[in-house]
C-alpha cells in the first residue's frame, strides 16, 4: 500500500466538529520526489473503507521518535491539534442525491 514518494507516515485523530475526530496522515515525502494530498488520497480510495481515509495531509520533514524508534504519535497529535479537515476532499465524501440513511 505504500506510495512510491512516502518515505513513511503517520495517521492520527484529530479534533473535528461533526465526528469528534478523524484521521489525519502526517507524511514524511521521499527525497527529490512530489506528491499531493489528493494523489495520496486516491492512492489510498479502494483500499480502505471510505471512512477510514484521512480527512487530510500534512507534509513534515520528520516524525517525532522516540529513543528506541517508535512515532511519539502524542507529540505529533500536538503538532496538529487544531488542525481543519481539508475541504476539497471532505467534499468528496458527501452523500449524494437520493442517498439513504439508516
Amino acid at each position: 500500500m505504500a506510495h512510491p514518494a512516502v518515505a513513511e507516515a503517520v495517521v492520527i485523530a484529530v479534533p473535528h466538529a461533526r465526528w469528534t475526530e478523524r484521521p489525519l496522515a502526517v507524511v514524511v515525502r521521499k527525497p527529490g520526489t512530489d506528491v499531493s494530498p489528493t494523489q495520496l488520497h486516491a492512492h489510498l480510495d479502494g483500499k480502505f473503507a471510505k471512512w477510514w481515509l484521512p480527512d487530510g495531509y500534512e507534509f513534515v520533514e520528520q516524525i517525532p521518535r522516540t529513543s528506541t524508534g517508535k512515532f511519539q504519535k502524542l507529540k505529533v497529535r500536538e503538532m496538529f491539534a487544531d488542525r481543519q479537515p481539508d475541504a476539497a476532499l471532505q467534499e468528496r465524501r458527501q452523500p449524494g442525491p437520493g442517498a439513504r440513511f439508516r
